[in-house]
């Protein structure tokens, strides 16, 4: 979204404007930093209807809904804790027909709590399971010491997003993948006669 917005004014991409978001305050340093002439609530309206397309039409990670089968199969609870804008999280999770496996979606943004805090205990308070009866799967580094700070078991997940991290996240989370395909148990073989 950030190479896309930037082209659309005919300006090079910078790392400097990466990891922007509609609650932090960098819409001020886009439009400062760019030389905009538009409204911080205009950047954030254009970065809201690009995100919203892009939500819309995002895949699902390899192994995520095998993964989500056998922990259903398992009888295992499972909820979405994220950061996300609210309609941009439910309309990836209906678009992608995964809400059928979670008892709900925590948004830290409804707590007024960035996921780097505080909504890992307040999803696990609101669900009545302790901290430490919980894992969390999570692709950022920042959000997984969140977690660790809550006492709960940490899976990184690798994306190619936070591909910089990926030595960090290997030496703290307790577990580290590439892919929910490593998580998934092998097909029991047919029993012979």
């Amino acid at each position: 979204m950030d190479r896309e917005f930037l082209a659309r004014r005919g300006i090079a991409y910078t790392r400097l404007l990466r990891g922007r978001s509609p609650y932090h305050p960098s819409p001020k340093f886009t439009k400062e930093y760019c030389r905009l002439t538009e409204s911080c609530e205009e950047i954030i309206a254009e970065w809201m209807e690009m995100a919203r397309d892009a939500y819309a039409h995002v895949t699902v990670k390899p192994g995520v809904r095998a993964y989500l089968k056998q922990c259903r199969a398992e009888g295992r609870r499972m909820a979405v804790v994220t950061s996300s804008v609210p309609e941009h999280c439910r309309t990836a999770l209906t678009h992608l027909d995964l809400m059928k496996y979670f008892e709900g979606v925590t948004l830290a943004h409804d707590l007024g709590l960035e996921k780097r805090t505080r909504p890992w205990r307040a999803a696990a308070e609101h669900y009545g399971v302790a901290p430490e009866d919980c894992t969390v799967f999570d692709d950022s580094l920042s959000a997984c010491k969140g977690a660790r700070a809550a006492k709960m078991r940490v899976v990184g997940v690798y994306d190619g997003f936070f591909a910089q991290d990926e030595a960090a996240m290997r030496g703290f989370c307790d577990v580290y993948i590439r892919s929910f395909e490593e998580l998934l148990l092998p097909p029991r073989q047919a029993l012979r006669p």
